[in-house]
């Protein structure tokens, strides 16, 4: 080796040139020698120029590993090292921003090794498998093949793979050479359970977060799939790979709540628009409402109406009726077969085929509407949703490690199902805990004198029918709007000096609220904004305090008036009504919607749960 000169690597370089399998599995990893332009492996380059000197073929090792050693033959001869464009840093990156909420991307590199680069770590929520893909010409994530980093979190697992497309049919396969092992049976081998996600896709490596190897493992395996897949776009046949269901091509259609609104009156559903704005905007706040009110005052109907707007498949919402007798999961969820274990047992309403579906098309609303859901208790059959449903944790089956008459062990929660449920209050049915009505924005049904009037000069049975898919090119339009944390016109310090107050007085009955309630309101009061920007401030605190405040107050007369005086108190202008009790509580045909009233909505549930305390001794949110 002591013997190179520069005519003898130059002679090498021109080996390689003329041989260029030479390089195959001699490829650098980290550097490459630059000589007219073109790049060589240097420690090739070395090993050819010392057999051309009559010695034999070496590596790295013959330089006691050291990169620097080797180099200076090449330096010290007038040659240029350059380091190679790595990914790892990228890569680093990458695995400790998934440690945070931060879902942006634009700061990464676009290309690498002439491929196009994409990263994900969601759309408005944190996803839960963020993930890097290489894809080449034609590719897309949507409909082909490509490497692919995937991070499964819950697993400490990252994953670089040879990705197949799980949206639409890809045109190209990856024809292997030899048998691989898809990531979901992977899962199973190492008992890991079942891949939340992209399950068809073949592994090249695995590597445990907590301790990775060296960057020059990392870029070898990388530059090594990346090599293996420029290859494959070679060869394009014509033919899908595997028949997988493709999305509906939908346009991106804005979500329009008007629209929404002229198809009600079109299929005779006569609600208020306000009402409406409610349930839209507290749906897209959070993904459990409830719907409280006399019974026949259009609570499911606007439910059903909706779901069957938005939604262009009958998979994608189920309607059932919960029964005085569910005393467990089982009416929802279902059970194992105690007498054969490979079977599961769902339950006829469907509930588990939509959870399901709602998994397996993640970019789609779903929505399940419990109807009369106070008539068994809420806790007993309800409590596995209600758990899971602020952690966007798994909803379990079974404890097996297979499918169970295609039923999994468990899923994740999907983040877009809608959970709606319907209440009448009456001796037949059951009132919420705090626990449940602090998990749900309610929305309370009242039939006014004018309503009922207008209905019966002309009344009529609506027509749902018209209805069915007339708002389904707006669902995605939905889901974004839903998952989005982002906002505009962030609620401003005149709304926290609002909440305080009404902490302050709602902590004297313990009915006080938490961090997920305050942030939840915010939240609303946002959605309101992008909903109806006509909408005032106070129009919409108002509505926020009756949805996510008030559902929760509940006691004696003694424990409970005077709370309600001040609440009342804090809904008007002092200066204009200076005695709430005397001038409002007190006054049978009080106008809610006259000067001084700044939450006439919340004013007039408070009036109704002052006048229930007084008449009966107790009041509750629900029964006033």
């Amino acid at each position: 080796m002591e013997n190179f000169t520069r005519e003898s690597i130059l002679q090498a370089i021109k080996r390689i040139d003329e041989s260029p399998a030479l390089i195959n599995g001699r490829e650098s990893v980290m550097y490459d020698l630059v000589h007219d332009g073109k790049k060589y492996p240097p420690i090739l380059v070395l090993s050819e120029a010392n057999k051309l000197l009559g010695g034999e073929e070496i590596t790295i090792r013959d330089f006691y590993n050291s990169t620097r050693r080797a180099f200076k033959y090449l330096t010290d001869l007038g040659f240029t090292i350059m380091e190679k464009d790595r990914f790892t840093q990228e890569l680093y990156k990458f695995l400790e921003q998934s440690k945070t909420n931060d879902l942006t991307y634009s700061h990464y590199k676009k290309k690498f090794l002439e491929l196009k680069v994409r990263v994900s770590f969601g759309k408005g929520n944190a996803a839960r498998i963020p993930w890097i893909s290489f894809l080449g010409e034609d590719q897309k994530t949507d409909n082909g093949i490509y490497p692919v980093y995937l991070l499964y979190k819950s697993s400490h697992k990252l994953i670089l793979a040879y990705g197949i497309s799980e949206t639409n049919p890809p045109l190209l396969n990856w024809n292997f050479d030899d048998e691989k092992i898809t990531i979901k049976n992977y899962f199973k081998e190492k008992d890991l359970g079942i891949p939340e996600r992209y399950g068809d896709s073949f592994i090249f490596k695995v590597y445990d977060v907590e301790s990775l190897p060296s960057q020059e493992i990392l870029e070898k395996d990388l530059r090594e799939i990346i090599h293996e897949y420029k290859a494959r776009l070679g060869n394009k046949p014509t033919t899908p790979t595997k028949p997988i269901e493709p999305r509906p091509s939908m346009s991106e259609k804005k979500f329009e709540i008007n629209l929404f609104l002229n198809h009600l009156m079109n299929a005779g559903l006569l609600f208020e628009n306000k009402l409406v704005t409610r349930y839209c905007s507290s749906l897209l706040t959070k993904p459990f409402l409830i719907l409280s009110g006399l019974a026949g005052s259009g609570k499911t109907k606007l439910a059903q109406a909706f779901v069957q707007w938005i939604c262009g498949e009958e998979e994608q919402y189920k309607i059932v009726p919960v029964g005085a007798d569910w005393t467990n999961r089982e009416p929802l969820l279902g059970y194992a077969n105690a007498l054969d274990q490979t079977k599961y047992i769902k339950p006829d309403n469907g509930v588990v085929d939509l959870i399901l579906h709602a998994r397996d098309k993640d970019h789609l609303p779903h929505f399940l509407i419990l109807d009369e859901m106070n008539l068994s208790h809420v806790e007993r059959y309800f409590a596995d949703f209600l758990s899971v449903m602020e952690s966007n944790g798994k909803v379990s089956f079974h404890s097996g490690d297979e499918e169970k008459s295609g039923v999994p062990a468990y899923v994740t929660m999907p983040s877009n199902l809608f959970i709606i449920g319907t209440i009448n209050v009456d001796e037949t049915t059951y009132m919420f805990s705090p626990k449940v009505l602090d998990r749900a924005n309610v929305i309370e049904f009242r039939i006014s004198e004018k309503e009922i009037t207008d209905f019966l000069k002309n009344p009529s049975k609506p027509d749902l029918g018209q209805l069915k898919g007339e708002g389904a090119d707006m669902a995605q339009s939905f889901m974004q709007m839903a998952q989005t944390n982002v906002f505009e016109n962030p609620a401003n310090g005149d709304l926290n000096d609002t909440l305080i107050k009404f902490f302050s007085e709602l902590k004297k009955t313990g009915a006080e609220f938490g961090y997920r309630s305050a942030y939840e309101i915010h939240r609303l009061i946002n959605q309101l904004t992008v909903i109806d920007p006509q909408l005032k401030d106070e129009e919409k605190l108002d509505i926020a305090i009756m949805q996510k405040l008030l559902p929760k107050l509940h006691g004696s007369r003694r424990k409970l008036c005077p709370v309600l005086v001040t609440l009342g108190g804090f809904c008007v202008e002092e200066d204009l009504i200076k005695d709430v009790e005397k001038e409002v509580f007190e006054k049978e045909e009080f106008d809610y919607e006259t000067e001084g009233v700044k939450y006439p909505l919340s004013l007039e549930k408070i009036t109704r749960m002052h006048k229930g305390a007084v008449d009966n001794g107790f009041a509750s949110y629900a029964e006033a």
